[in-house]
This record gives structure tokens, C-alpha cells and sequence, in this order.
């Protein structure tokens, strides 16, 4: 009798393992403790706390840019007077805005002041009748009548320039500007210099600059990955609770992180996410109570029969996802603007007792916005099906936000010529990731501090809540990088788009800095209500779109109508 030979079974997967390591002093947690929770201090506090930490720095910077300068410096203004022997080079130092003087070449440091009419004014709200309604905030600042100040402890000073037109200047910058005195007291700016990038301690030796380093969009190359590199996955914006919910994305979502769709090879890929992490809305904005229905609850309350109309079911929905994946994988989750937490920032936790089951393991973080994040990869291999290797352990520092200072900051600038994803690159190369803050953009008002200063490059710099996806590999391309050569440091910025409405993950492998988005689609279902986003998508139930897709991304030039 012939004997059947039993079919092979694989063995088990094991998700690829990464750990979370302490913070350094220069990624400070943003936790507000109970000895910070004071509202006392004014908040041009930050302001000169700011420019005392990166005056050093851009004015060293603006030295070695200047001290040599080649030919004549143009200025657009042919009538002011130039000394000669000045405006060939060696243009000095001036300590104070105030001090400068007409007709002598120099540079000056200090903080970016935008004075925008469009811009909302505090004073005129306190100043404005009660019983007029204010107007609805503007979508944009710019406007051709903006002017550019530049301020420090001394006062402030006029520039202009059509060195400003190209410039990307926001309110908080700190920059170095060369030029001289108008007649008129203005300062005519020829150039402008900031902090760029901060070191990087984990910069290691063997990087070099390829071409494909240098690209605005790039994705994941299936030959330089091998099966086994760490991955982790970034969602933003699933709008749980919303008129026009993406219940279905997200549930393909849950089952592709949990390996439960597809045959073995994505079952394999998903092994690969090391944990989740989400950055902001994850509940929809509970829309307003029109004025019958305020009057009705009231009515209700006058009887003692108190009618909520807070629902508890966009909540429970969102813990039972947590839940699902938090057994299978660590995740990280942020508060967003549209989620119940404070408005200024860094936002605080969200309280874990809203998560119910999810909670109670330890798999499962509430951070805060922004967050920093310092992971450490595993030395062996976590696919079982391939044979064991010593790889090296690399660590990666990610900073992440839910999206508010980049969107805030995007409303000081026209589009086009600047975009989101070439903003987003100016906040590293500025060392601050909110300058707008908080003049535009509420935070909290520290006196000694200001923590949103960017005082360790980041490898990975994620950004949640934008309306498409984009990313860029940055590398640092100052004089003084460049006597480093490859320790030169780099940063993946990465924007997140809403998943509610894209239907979009995005994995960026922690060992190659690579990047990879699986779209999520249902065939006649959009989940924003808005048309299917153009992309890769993935259609249920076939298991293929599961796998993570490595064709390019739209052009990172304004990936969006942004």
C-alpha cells in the first residue's frame, strides 16, 4: 500500500522585535509635570529663550558663509550708497538689530516676526463687540501687504529685498540676514542663513550619497530588503465616529497588522511591522448641537430626564481595534486635533481609561504630541523561515507629531511655489519644529524652555494629519557637513495622510530608511465621502493588495493641492 507523504507545514512566524530605549537629554519628553502647570509667565518668555540657544549657532554659521565673499554684493536698490571696501566682503557682525548703520555691509541674527493683516489678532477679538459674530477664520495669512521683521532684546527693524520673496520665513524663525541700512531705515536683505541641521549622534560611517538618497519621493527597492529588516507602521486620521465612516479600511487594516488576510507571503510582510504607531485624529470631530436641540436637552434636564448627546460608540469602536492589534503588537497612539484632549501644545496623553481592554497591557502607549521615539532593532533574524544572522543592532531616534504646526505653518506661505513636504524640510534645517508657536499656534507657555527646539536630527521625522503623502530623504548639505563627509547627518521626513480618507499605510523600514505604502480600498466605498484617492489600492477580499506595494508615489513636488 502506497504511503502518502504528509504535506509540509511552515513554521510559525514571529513578528520582527524592535525595543524602546531611554531618551536622551537632547530629545526631552514633553510631558507637562505638575511644577510646569503654570499659566503666570507671558510667553515672549519663548521667544527669548529661543534666540539665546541658536544665536551661537547661526551666527557661526553666517560667519563662515560670509567671511569670504566673491565680487561686488548686488542690492536691488541702486540709489542707496554702498561703501566700496565693505561691499566686496568681510561684512561684521552686528550684536543688535538697533545698531546697525547705513551704507556698510553686515549681518545681523534674530527672530522672524511676520506682521500679516489677514493674520488673527487676540486684541481686536477682546476689542470686538459681543454682539457681532466674528469672521470665520481665514484659510491663509499671506497677502501681498505682509512685511518681515526682525527682532531681538534690543527691538526691531524692517526688511525687505527681493532675497525675500524666494525665502521661506515664518513667524519664530531664527535666521542670520545679510545686507545693509536703507535711507529709509528698512535693511535690504541680499542673504539669509539658519541654523541647519543638528548634529546626529547615530550618523554612521558607512553612509554614502547616492542619487536615490537625494529623491524627493522615494520608495522601497525589494532587492535591498531583505525579508527580515524591521519595519514600523505609521496611520494617521482614522476618523472613527464620523458622518461618513471608513468602518471597512479599517477592519482590513486590523486583519492585515494581524496577519489574518492573504496566503503566506503576506502573512510574512506583515510579520515584518515591528509595532504601530498613530499619529493624531483618531475620532472624528463631534460636530455642534444646532440651537433646537441645545433647547430640547434643556427641556429634557428641567424634567430630570438629562439627555446625553455625547456617544460613547465612536470610543468603544476605536478601543476594540486597539485591543486587537495591541495583542499582536506594540502601538503607540497621539492625540490629534480632532481627538478629546487639550487643544495647546504638546498635547497630553490620552487618558487610558477610555480604552477599556486595551489598556491594561503593556503593549499599548499613550503619547503625547509631539513624542519622541528611540527604537533599537534585534540581532537575529525574526523570520523563522530563514536561517538565523548576526545583523547589527542599529537604533533610530523618530520624532512625531500629529500634524498641527506643519498645517499652521503652511498658512503663513503661497502655494505654490512652497509645499508642505519642502516646508516640513525647512523645520529641520530652522531646528525648530513650530516657530509659528505661539504667536498662531496655542502651546504652552514655558519660561525656561523651549521644547519644540530640534537639538538632535531625528532619523525619522513623521508627520500625521496632512491631506497626501510625501516623503524626502534630507541630508545635510552645510559647509561644515561636508568636511564630515558620510558622518554627515540625514533625516526621513515622512508625511501621513488621513487614513479615512486615502486608505493609507505607511511603513518605513527602521534599518534602510526606506519606505513602503499599502492602500486600503473597498470596491463602490469611499470612506471620506470624497472620490477614491489615485494610488495603490487594496481591494477586499482578494489577498493580493495586502502585500506592501514599491511602485513610486506621486511627485513630491506638492503631492497635493496643498
Amino acid at each position: 500500500m502506497a504511503s502518502i507523504a504528509p504535506l509540509a507545514t511552515p513554521p510559525p512566524l514571529t513578528r520582527a522585535s524592535t525595543v524602546v530605549l531611554p531618551l536622551s537629554d537632547k530629545t526631552p519628553s514633553f510631558v507637562i509635570g505638575q511644577a510646569k502647570k503654570s499659566y503666570k509667565h507671558q510667553y515672549s518668555n519663548i521667544y527669548f529663550v529661543r534666540l539665546r540657544l541658536l544665536r551661537e549657532v547661526v551666527e557661526k554659521r553666517a560667519k563662515k558663509l560670509w567671511e569670504h565673499l566673491n565680487g561686488m554684493v548686488h542690492f536691488s536698490d541702486m540709489s542707496t550708497p554702498v561703501n566700496a571696501s565693505l561691499s566686496k566682503g568681510n561684512p561684521v557682525l552686528i550684536p543688535r538689530v538697533l545698531e546697525v548703520t547705513k551704507s556698510h555691509l553686515c549681518y545681523v541674527v534674530g527672530t522672524v516676526y511676520m506682521d500679516m493683516p489677514l493674520k488673527p489678532n487676540v486684541m481686536e477679538d477682546i476689542a470686538r463687540d459681543n454682539s457681532i459674530p466674528p469672521p470665520p477664520p481665514p484659510l491663509t495669512f499671506y497677502s501681498p501687504d505682509d512685511n518681515v521683521m526682525l527682532e531681538d532684546e534690543s527691538g526691531r527693524i524692517r526688511l525687505v529685498g527681493d532675497r525675500l520673496k524666494e525665502a521661506r520665513l515664518v513667524t519664530g524663525v531664527i535666521i542670520g540676514a545679510l545686507g545693509m541700512e536703507t535711507p529709509n531705515g528698512d535693511f535690504e536683505v541680499v542673504d539669509i542663513c539658519c541654523a541647519e541641521m543638528a548634529p546626529q549622534p547615530s550618523a554612521p560611517s558607512e553612509r554614502t550619497n547616492s542619487a536615490g538618497d537625494e529623491m524627493d519621493v522615494d520608495v522601497d527597492d525589494q532587492t535591498t530588503s531583505p525579508a527580515s529588516d524591521e519595519w514600523i507602521g505609521v496611520v494617521s486620521g482614522l476618523d472613527i465616529g464620523s458622518l461618513s465612516p471608513s468602518d471597512a479600511q479599517i477592519q482590513m487594516l486590523v486583519e492585515y497588522l494581524t496577519g489574518e488576510v492573504g496566503g503566506i507571503e503576506q502573512q510574512i510582510s506583515s510579520a515584518q511591522i515591528s509595532r504601530l504607531i498613530i499619529a493624531g485624529d483618531s475620532l472624528a470631530t463631534i460636530a455642534p448641537s444646532g440651537r433646537e436641540t441645545v433647547y430640547e436637552d434643556k427641556k429634557a434636564r428641567r424634567y430630570g430626564n438629562d439627555v446625553a448627546s455625547f456617544s460613547p460608540h465612536p470610543i468603544l469602536n476605536l478601543s476594540a481595534h486597539l485591543l486587537d492589534l495591541a495583542l499582536v503588537m506594540p502601538i503607540h497612539i497621539l492625540p490629534g486635533e480632532s481627538d478629546p484632549s487639550g487643544v495647546i501644545m504638546p498635547q497630553q496623553p490620552l487618558p487610558r481609561s477610555m480604552f477599556g481592554e486595551a489598556s491594561k497591557l503593556t503593549t499599548f502607549s499613550c503619547e503625547t504630541n509631539p513624542t519622541y521615539l528611540k527604537l533599537t532593532t534585534s540581532e537575529e533574524s525574526p523570520d523563522s523561515l530563514s536561517a538565523p544572522s548576526n545583523r547589527p543592532v542599529v537604533e533610530r531616534t523618530l520624532l512625531i507629531n500629529s500634524g498641527q504646526p506643519l498645517n499652521d505653518i503652511f498658512k503663513y506661505l503661497p502655494n505654490p511655489p512652497h509645499t508642505r513636504l519642502s516646508i516640513l524640510e525647512s523645520t529641520i534645517r530652522w531646528r525648530h519644529m513650530a516657530p509659528t508657536a505661539p504667536d498662531t499656534l496655542w502651546c504652552h507657555p514655558y519660561f525656561t524652555e523651549d521644547p519644540f527646539l530640534i537639538s538632535e536630527t531625528p532619523d525619522i521625522y513623521i508627520v500625521g494629519g496632512q491631506k497626501a503623502f510625501g516623503t524626502k530623504l534630507l541630508l545635510d548639505n552645510s559647509k561644515e557637513a561636508e568636511e564630515k563627509g558620510s558622518l554627515r547627518a540625514r533625516c526621513r521626513i515622512v508625511m501621513i495622510p488621513s487614513f479615512a480618507r486615502t486608505g493609507t499605510l505607511v511603513l518605513v523600514n527602521l534599518r534602510s530608511l526606506n519606505v513602503r505604502r499599502v492602500n486600503f480600498a473597498v470596491q463602490g466605498m469611499t470612506g471620506g465621502g470624497e472620490k477614491t484617492w489615485q494610488g495603490e489600492t487594496t481591494r477586499s477580499p482578494s489577498p493580493t493588495p495586502a502585500e506592501p506595494m514599491s511602485s513610486a508615489p506621486p511627485s513630491s513636488h506638492s503631492p497635493e493641492p496643498m
